[in-house]
């Protein structure tokens, strides 16, 4: 199974990339052999993945990585680049290869201390790979001084070293990054492929599977977690049932409350998870003995690890809450479908019911306000509202109709 077959619907980028992978080597062969590099090339030193959330941005770009590092035997005898299994391809989509750079925000933003190590590695010669890879998962998140030190790496990148930012839309990216990238936009799987990619590489039921690329809409990643995890399935039946309880002041309320502590709930759950073993990896490389006294000088690197985890938990509620925000969005997208007539397919045929309910109760100004309402809510955690009082405000809204 090639790297490409792991993208879902996303044929004819993965075409322009495995051309531009092709070109890749013949770049490396040339310079290997001291001759003229290829007059034209669809290679590139920075590219740019634009596309709606779920598309598969990150995916798409690994899968590029992998086949740009891919060192399978049969590639010297024609073969395509991106074989998915050799040492390059695997540990390249592993996230291990020594020459495959990630950067993800880990809090609101991508500080420039996040990125001056992976900026400094930019300009060195790959060690054991084919070529220097930098893969910025939240270009998007990049504030103004990380942005200038990418902007410098990508005016002037070392000869053997690729750029691959990702991004929801090329708005999003300081046009004087994006003006030396090459642009491939992404567009939203259809349900009928993320429900087949869920039937054959995850082994849902074939209903189950269904349903659960209906109700994301074509998300790759959570149409995969609410098929595979009863606990996330658990949380949508709660957040589906929430426009109904909107009847009085205080149960808007106490709905904000509980949608607030299930976020937080999961941000302490991967915190359990991942803290309590960074620290301990941390502190061992520091050099003190378990349950022994840390050496003198290295407070302040335990002080920027727990900063780390302190940003990403925070990170972590308000992507919890943007899940179930999503969610509340297509329940009232369904309710204006109904209200409207729309031939267009309901994603929560689960909750039926309510939405009729919710339709016959009210008029598509209403639902349409109770949509904006949400999207105020998602501006407002953008901006760093506190989370209880945007979705306090949303609930609000939500019941004023």
């Amino acid at each position: 199974m090639s790297v490409w077959d792991d993208l879902v619907g996303q044929e004819k980028v993965s075409a322009v990339l495995g051309a531009a992978a092709r070109d890749a080597d013949a770049q490396v062969t040339a310079a290997a052999a001291d001759e003229p590099l290829p007059e034209t090339s669809r290679m590139t030193h920075a590219w740019l993945f634009t596309g709606p959330p779920g598309a598969g941005r990150d995916q798409v770009a690994r899968a590029f990585a992998a086949a740009l590092q891919c060192v399978s035997p049969d590639r010297a005898l024609g073969g395509a680049p991106g074989c998915g299994f050799c040492d390059g391809c695997h540990t390249a989509l592993l996230g291990t290869h020594a020459d495959v750079s990630a950067v993800a925000a880990v809090g609101a933003e991508i500080l420039v201390k996040d990125m001056r190590d992976t900026v400094r590695k930019s300009f060195t010669a790959p060690a054991n790979g084919r070529w220097q890879i930098i893969l910025v998962e939240d270009a998007e998140r990049l504030n103004e001084k990380s942005a200038n030190a990418v902007l410098k790496a990508v005016e002037e990148p070392a000869p053997r070293t690729v750029w691959l930012l990702c991004a929801p839309s090329i708005e999003d990216v300081l046009p004087t990054i994006r003006s030396r990238c090459r642009h491939l936009n992404l567009r939203t799987p259809s349900v009928d492929a993320v429900a087949d990619m869920l039937v054959r590489r995850d082994g849902v039921d074939p209903q189950a599977a269904a349903d659960a690329a209906r109700a994301t809409q074509g998300h790759v990643d959570r149409a995969r977690r609410l098929a595979t995890d009863p606990a996330a399935r658990e949380r949508r039946a709660a957040v589906l049932k929430l426009p109904l309880r909107l009847d009085e002041v205080g149960a808007c309320l106490r709905a904000a409350q509980e949608l607030v502590d299930a976020a937080a709930e999961d941000a302490k759950q991967l915190a359990e998870e991942m803290d309590g073993k960074e620290a301990e990896e941390m502190k061992a490389a520091l050099g003190a003995a378990q349950g022994g006294r840390l050496p003198r000088g290295t407070a302040g690197v335990m002080k920027d690890l727990e900063d780390m985890q302190k940003r990403r938990r925070t990170r972590t509620q308000r992507d919890s809450l943007d899940v179930a925000l999503g969610d509340l969005t297509t329940f009232y997208r369904d309710v204006l479908a109904l209200q409207l007539g729309s031939r267009v397919a309901i994603a929560n045929a689960d909750a039926q019911d309510a939405l009729d309910r919710l339709a016959r109760a009210g008029s598509p100004e209403s639902t349409l306000r109770r949509i904006e309402a949400i999207a105020a809510c998602r501006e407002a955690l953008d901006r760093n509202v506190a989370p209880l009082l945007a979705v306090e405000a949303m609930t609000m809204a939500l019941r004023a109709g």
